[in-house]
């Protein structure tokens, strides 16, 4: 041996830490963030907020991008359950699922909304007194 190794100590694999838990995060609106942070999936919801549609329909209405494309949209936004589909014989019928835009909705906007009116009131009240 022309050089000598130093013994490796024993390791344990290193697993990466999970990211701590918040209370600005939730863990099951996570994948409803992740599918509306794209710009096509929002365009899909904007889509089929005007009622349901084929997934053929949905792919044409997007010629830039392949049926692939779209599919693989298409099942992230149904995997964060912003989309429901049924089969209707050979055709796939999708249709958007508000309940977890009024989760988020719940979430995040009705107490900011909250504070906003009662800063208003307050500043109203001041406004009065002068």
């Amino acid at each position: 041996m022309s050089k000598r190794q130093k013994p490796r100590a024993n390791r344990k694999p290193q697993t990466p830490n999970p990211e701590p838990q918040t209370r600005s995060s939730s863990p099951d609106l996570d994948p409803v963030w992740k599918a509306l942070s794209d710009p096509t999936r929002r365009a899909i919801l904007d889509l089929l907020r005007d009622g349901p549609r084929t997934t053929t329909d949905i792919v044409e209405r997007f010629p830039e991008l392949s049926r692939f494309g779209v599919m693989k949209h298409l099942d992230v936004l149904r995997d964060s359950n912003l989309v429901n589909t049924r089969e209707q014989g050979r055709q796939r019928i999708n249709s958007i699922n508000a309940v977890p835009i009024r989760q988020i909705y719940e979430r995040w906007i009705t107490p900011f909304s909250e504070l906003w009116a009662a800063q208003l009131l307050s500043l109203k009240r001041e406004m009065e007194e002068k």
